[in-house]
């Protein structure tokens, strides 16, 4: 039997300091960053449970990394899920900033 799935679409949501995964136009997941000083802070990501097994979360960090680097900026990996995928891909090592008690810090006063 052949699945009829589109593959997964990544989007940037500016307004929403996001990126989005969507699966088939419905959104199973997103990375969630601010911006400072040139750096893209990534914070927290997440897969919907309905989605989950499928890669989904890879093809979103790997996706939303590339964007940073097109866009000049750098990253720093405050999310756990982001930290891991970082250790796997040297790819981004020139791009990837430490977390540092200052990031935290401004973070803590930046989230809504």
């Amino acid at each position: 039997m052949t699945q009829n799935a589109s593959a997964p679409v990544v989007e940037r949501i500016d307004e929403k300091h996001r990126y989005a995964i969507q699966v088939d136009g419905a959104t199973a997941g997103f990375t969630v960053y601010r911006d400072r000083d040139g750096q893209r802070v990534f914070y927290h990501t997440e897969i919907d449970d309905a989605f989950a097994g499928q890669g989904l979360a890879s093809t979103l960090v790997t996706e939303a990394l590339n964007d940073v680097r097109r866009n000049g900026m750098r990253i720093v990996p405050d999310c756990p899920y982001v930290a891991k995928y970082l250790k796997k891909h040297d790819e981004f090592a020139d791009i990837t900033d430490p977390v540092t008690p200052e990031i935290l810090q401004w973070l803590r006063g930046e989230r809504p």
